[in-house]
Formats: structure tokens, C-alpha cells, sequence
């Protein structure tokens, strides 16, 4: 049970909640031009970083003005005492008036038409994804690729004998050749080679390098039985408590009853397994953020940023509750509606900056939408053309967006974002990984019989109990990274000081990216 003084986490919006801003539609103010996005219509957000009993009036002013009340949430307690955070102002209704339902982008763009300054620090509640969208509401599409969810599908072995056909590419495939099922083709698949080679600690020379993920947590593996799931902010925990409904051990708790694997059920096993793949010597620190549903409330988000920022920041005072993450390692974004606003929400950026000030490395996926519109946080990395909506500061290890290449490791791969944001790129197209061997979704074999004392049957195309799959998405090439540079730093020295492992950490970039330190 919560208390009252303990709020619980906000999870995935409910469909009445979430909203797509439609700039062609919504409230406009002259001089800012906004892009869509999928916000909470009943929250802002405001930052620590301002007089919040300042921004509070604001807030409520504009908000009178349409017949809406405005009042703050209580913060969680283990985001009080935290350098970087949010508070939550809840819209409602007025006592006794009849008004349209609250829109929190209607707020703040009075805000803006009464003063630009007033709004600092103050920002819609975004909601996230592993894939974020711009055309549709995603709580209402399961698959981000805007292509029919296979699972609608009773059978997928009801199609013909691909055998047969002499050309596959022959039939229109909006996928670009990606398998259909699945997102981006998650499948099962059999690894006939030997586990990683991880040596024992008696057998290391040194500290092993640390990557941490926030996703969607990681599920059992015999390959995962070293992830610590368990490191905490001092009394707190990071990211969902244990009586949140998990996607790496019950793989199936959305939508109808009918024994489907969700979209991202093992998403954060099969990213620990990449890393642990590209180093396998590293420890890997994982924390559950993203709920069953997909769909991450940004305070939450947020919040969970600021506790393993302060993690390392304590590791930088020589504070034995702190934790030394070589790199953080993250697969989810969102697109911003107005990033080349002068007043750019400061929270997000300011949280992975001081990250990035004490030494972590920050990996994060470009997105799956095949568009060159800028997705965050992984826009706020160094522009290859110099613009971007942060100035670079040279004490600040850059972050670094990832896209996604084919298996070949030569073409980018037909999802993948582009432009002067994305700075890396890592095989993400068909990657194989581990996924809970728990997993075993509602489809069946297509043909089962006994023959000769043996059973014969055609592939189940969700069977995970093998324990790993092939799956497809930027979401995959950022750990994979991640996993490269984490390699890289075990290969070429050991933790020192905050100047030492920046310079160890531009080296790793210099040698598998196109980065470069600033001059």
C-alpha cells in the first residue's frame, strides 16, 4: 500500500489523459512554432531549478482564465532531496464552474502570450516510449511502425509456404524487409555458440567497467544472473517498486486476454544481454522504468534520472552510498514540440549534463520513426553541422545518439533516424539477444504429431523458453555501443579521477565514433 505522504509513481497515462498535440488545432502564440508530441492534458512540470511558489501563481493565473483550477502534487520523498527534479501541478475543473476539460498546453501557451519569462522552467509532462511517435496517439497503436500489429493475425503459419514463393520482395512489404513479427521482427531464435567468457573477480586486474539501463528492467537469464537489480539511492529505490507489474516476468498484461506477448515484454533483458555480449566482463546495473504499456510518465523518468545522477555524484565526493557508471545506456525518447524555443525545458538536459560532468559516458537510441526530426535526449548531443538546441560545453562529455545499421554493419537501417544529431551507429536491424526464458506467448505450432516415439512440429513463433530471440530497433544498437565502449575502457587503463576518465572516455569515442573532443 502507498500512504498519502508517499505518492505512487505515475505509470502509463490512462487513453483519456494522454494527448496528441496537433499544432494545426491547438491553441497558438506568435512566435512559437510547435511540432506534435503525446503530453499528460492534465499536468505541467516545473523544474527545482525555479521559485516554484512563483511559478505556481503563473500557472494558476493563466489557468483561470478558461474555468481550470491549478494545484501541486506532492513530491515523492525520495525526489525532495534531490539536486534535479520536478514538481507536478495538476489541472482540474473549478469549484462550481462548467468548463471544457483541461489542456495543459492551452495553459502554457497563455503563459507565453503573458510573458515568455514566466514560463521558464515550466514544461508539458511528455509521455515517453522505446519508439517514440508523431502521427498517432501510441496508446492507441501497440506497434510503433505504424504497420498492422501482427498479432491480429490468429495464425501466422496461416500463410502460404515462403518456400514456394521463388522471391519474397515480390509482395508489397511496408517494413522494408523487416520481418512482421514483432516489432522490427522479435522472434525466437536458437544461439548454438558458448556463453560469453566473464571471468571471475579473482581473475581481474582491476575494476570492472559499470553500464547501467533504465528500461524496462531485466528478467531471469543463465547468461543475466550477474545484473544487479538492486542498487539503490540510499533508502530508495530507482524506478518502480516491486509491486508494479513487470514486463520481464509476465510477458503478457495488456490489452485483451488472449496470451500474446506484449510489444516490450524482455526489452530490457535482451538490451542487457547486447551489453553483456559486447563486454563481458562489465557489470551491468539495471533499473525498471517503462511499465507493460510502454508509455513512461516524464516526471517519473525524470526522477530516476536525478537518482542515478546523484549515484555518481556522490561516487565524485568519495560518498561510500555512491556508485562510479561508466556509461548509462538508454532507449527511450520522446520528440520535443518546441526544442529551438529559447526557453527549452533546462530539467532533462541539466540532469544528463551533470552526468556526463562526473565522467559517465550517456548512450542513447535515435528512434525508430525514419524521420530527421531531432528526438530527445539524444538530440542533446554535439550537431555534426553546429547548431542544435544546447550549446556544447567543452567540460562536458558529449552525448552520444546512436542509429541503427543493418546486419551487414554497412547501410543504416530503414527505421532509423537520421540527421546532424546522430553522431554513431551500431547494428540494430535482426540482432540477436537474450530474452526471458520464462516466455512462452499464446501462438502454437502450426503443424504437431508423434512419429516414431519422437514429437515432430513446426516452429512456435513465440516460444522464448530457448531463451533468445532476434529483434530489430535503435533501441538495440545504443547498448550494443554502450557494451563497445564499456570494452574499450577495460582494454586501455583503469578509473581514476574526473579528468582521467574524461579523457579515457573522449578515447573510447575518438576510436568508435565520429566524435571528436573539442578543441
Amino acid at each position: 500500500m502507498h500512504s498519502k505522504r508517499e505518492p505512487r509513481l505515475s505509470m502509463a497515462y490512462g487513453r483519456s489523459e494522454a494527448r496528441l498535440l496537433d499544432p494545426t488545432s491547438a491553441m497558438a502564440v506568435d512566435g512559437v512554432t510547435a511540432g506534435s508530441t503525446v503530453y499528460s492534458s492534465t499536468v505541467l512540470l516545473v523544474s527545482k531549478s525555479v521559485d516554484f511558489d512563483r511559478t505556481l501563481r503563473h500557472i494558476r493565473e493563466a489557468a483561470k482564465a478558461f474555468g481550470w483550477r491549478a494545484e501541486p502534487e506532492d513530491e515523492r520523498e525520495c525526489a525532495r532531496d534531490l539536486r534535479f527534479g520536478v514538481r507536478r501541478v495538476r489541472l482540474g475543473v473549478r469549484a462550481g464552474k462548467a468548463a471544457q476539460a483541461p489542456d495543459a498546453w492551452t495553459v502554457l501557451q497563455m503563459m507565453r502570450a503573458e510573458s515568455k519569462e514566466g514560463t521558464r522552467g515550466v514544461s508539458l509532462e511528455h509521455v515517453l516510449s522505446p519508439a517514440p511517435e508523431t502521427g498517432a496517439d501510441p496508446h492507441n497503436r501497440p506497434n510503433p511502425h505504424n504497420r498492422p500489429n501482427p498479432h491480429n493475425r490468429p495464425n501466422p503459419h496461416n500463410r502460404p509456404n515462403p518456400h514456394n514463393r521463388p522471391n519474397p520482395h515480390n509482395r508489397p512489404n511496408p517494413d522494408g524487409g523487416y520481418d512482421p513479427l514483432g516489432t522490427g521482427g522479435r522472434q525466437p531464435v536458437a544461439y548454438v555458440g558458448a556463453r560469453p567468457a566473464r571471468r571471475p573477480d579473482s581473475e581481474m586486474q582491476g575494476d570492472r567497467p559499470v553500464v547501467a539501463i533504465l528500461d524496462t528492467g531485466c528478467g531471469d537469464h543463465p547468461w543475466l544472473d550477474f545484473v544487479r537489480r538492486d542498487v539503490r539511492l540510499g533508502d530508495h529505490q530507482i524506478g518502480w517498486p516491486d509491486g508494479v507489474p513487470n514486463s520481464e516476468v509476465d510477458e503478457d498484461q495488456v490489452g485483451p486476454l488472449d496470451g500474446m506477448i506484449d510489444d516490450l515484454a524482455g526489452h530490457g533483458t535482451f538490451i542487457s544481454g547486447l551489453v553483456h555480449q559486447a563486454c563481458p566482463d562489465a557489470d551491468i546495473y539495471s533499473w525498471r522504468i517503462v511499465p507493460p504499456e510502454g508509455s513512461v510518465a516524464e516526471t517519473d523518468w525524470i526522477t530516476a534520472l536525478a537518482q542515478i545522477a546523484e549515484l555518481v555524484h556522490l561516487y565524485r565526493q568519495g560518498d561510500p552510498r555512491g556508485r562510479r557508471i561508466d556509461v548509462l545506456s538508454l532507449s527511450i525518447s520522446y520528440y520535443h514540440e518546441t526544442p529551438s524555443d529559447a526557453l527549452f525545458d533546462p530539467t532533462l538536459y541539466e540532469i544528463l549534463a551533470d552526468l556526463s560532468a562526473n565522467g559517465t559516458l550517456v548512450v542513447c537510441s535515435a528512434g525508430n520513426d525514419a524521420t530527421t526530426r531531432p528526438s530527445f535526449p539524444a538530440a542533446f548531443g554535439p550537431w555534426s553541422d553546429g547548431s542544435g538546441p544546447i550549446p556544447q560545453d567543452p567540460d562536458v562529455l558529449p552525448i552520444v545518439s546512436v542509429g541503427a545499421l543493418n546486419p551487414n554493419g554497412t547501410t543504416d537501417a530503414l527505421f532509423s533516424n537520421a540527421g546532424p544529431w546522430v553522431r554513431a551507429h551500431e547494428i540494430g536491424a535482426s540482432v540477436v539477444s537474450t530474452l526471458p526464458t520464462v516466455f512462452d506467448g499464446g501462438y502454437q505450432s502450426g503443424v504437431e504429431t508423434e512419429h516414431l516415439g519422437r514429437t515432430r512440429a513446426s516452429l512456435d513463433p513465440d516460444d522464448y523458453s530457448g531463451g533468445f530471440a532476434i529483434w530489430s530497433g535503435t533501441s538495440f544498437a545504443a547498448p550494443l555501443l554502450a557494451g563497445k565502449i564499456a570494452q574499450w575502457l577495460l582494454d586501455h587503463g583503469q578509473p581514476g579521477d574526473e579528468k582521467q576518465d574524461k579523457k579515457r572516455a573522449w578515447a573510447a569515442l575518438e576510436a568508435l565514433t565520429t566524435l571528436k573532443p573539442p578543441v
